[in-house]
């Protein structure tokens, strides 16, 4: 292939290494997120069922409006029970993080495979840094407004599929009828993908620094700065 020069040294320096990690840590998002299923498990009595359990199983995308209860018996609580469904729909936010990180994943390939075979041509031709820079900025922006978008969205998760759906279920009002919650699966997962989220943002902001040193705005500026000092 006309101009490949591999040169893994280049994962040694700074901005290469940052790269596996951020390659790395968009794995980690998509695992811990994209990955995700738990259920609901309430406990129910009613006409003729004592102590029934009844789960409303959930994953990604977390469109909770579509998860619905197990019936208590075939015969629904004599009538009584209706079909029952999670509130909520969260797939908007949750799709967001998670295409952030399989399109940051497929970046930072491309850019690996840039600094190993083509790290010549990136120092020579200053375009190529500062199209790296400019994408490095917008997914560090990107990567700050999904991941609060995503904690946003996995407390309202938590509420609802939480002990506070049980007073708004009109099935558990019927007479006869008792429910109770009785647990929900842990969802620490999750949370340690809005940690790896957050961790994105701090190495993206970090890496703009790394490519901005590479463009000549660093160059001309470490200029503009010293003509003053020259002159004195």
């Amino acid at each position: 292939m006309v101009g490949l020069r591999m040169d893994i040294s280049v994962l040694l320096e700074p901005l290469g290494f940052v790269k596996v990690l951020e390659w790395v840590l968009a794995i980690f998002v998509f695992a811990t997120c994209g990955g995700f299923q738990g259920e609901t498990a309430l406990l129910v009595s009613c006409e003729g069922v004592v102590n029934k359990t009844v789960t409303a199983a959930f994953a990604y995308p977390f469109r909770l409006n579509t998860a619905v209860f197990s019936a208590p018996d075939p015969k629904g609580c004599g009538g009584t029970w209706t079909d029952i469904c999670l509130m909520g729909d969260f797939s908007s936010s949750a799709h967001f993080f998670v295409a952030l990180a399989a399109l940051v994943f497929l970046y930072c390939v491309t850019a690996l495979v840039v600094y190993i075979g083509y790290n010549h041509v990136y120092q020579q031709n200053n375009k190529f840094p500062l199209t790296d820079l400019a994408i490095s900025v917008l997914i560090a922006f990107l990567w700050l407004v999904s991941t609060f978008v995503w904690a946003k969205a996995l407390a309202d998760i938590k509420v609802s599929t939480g002990a506070s759906i049980v007073p708004g279920i009109e099935s558990c009002k019927a007479p006869g009828t008792t429910c109770h919650f009785l647990s929900v699966t842990s969802m620490g997962i999750l949370n340690v993908s809005v940690v790896f989220g957050l961790l994105n943002m701090i190495l993206w902001a970090g890496n703009v620094w790394l490519v901005y040193k590479d463009t000549n705005l660093h160059s001309q500026w470490n200029r503009i700065s010293e003509s003053p000092t020259e002159r004195v």
